[in-house]
């Protein structure tokens, strides 16, 4: 499985893809939401994506609401990663299309939680 990781902090990306990457997979990153569409539109198949909020160019509200504009992306799993804790702020990007939202900062097993939760992670690899 392929993840991409969006997010305006190269530590953060870097901790994130870590992460991602002990559970098996492959990561690609970008540095904004527009990046992130740069990737999708070059035909890289992402099954999952790791979304900051706060980013300059495209936020990550607005990198959720263009790809779920776009039916060849409708498959892709997108999980919030951010620093955003209010409660409308969950609400917005869950309505717009995130179909999770993790509050850093966060445990590997917290993403793994998250990930179960979406079908990503197998539950026996958590072992």
């Amino acid at each position: 499985m392929r993840a991409l990781v969006i997010d305006d902090s190269r530590t953060m990306r870097r901790i994130v893809s870590g992460v991602l990457g002990s559970m098996g997979f492959e990561t690609v990153e970008a540095g904004d939401g527009r990046q992130a569409l740069d990737v999708l539109e070059s035909g890289t198949e992402i099954d999952l994506a790791c979304i900051d909020w706060n980013m300059p160019v495209m936020n990550g509200l607005e990198f959720v609401t263009s790809v779920r504009q776009n039916r060849e992306w409708r498959d892709m799993t997108l999980m919030m990663v951010t620093t955003e804790s209010e409660q409308g702020q969950i609400v917005r990007a869950l309505a717009a299309g995130a179909h999770e939202y993790l509050i850093k900062p966060f445990t590997p097993d917290a993403v793994r939680d998250k990930l179960q939760l979406l079908g990503l992670v197998d539950l026996e690899e958590s072992a």
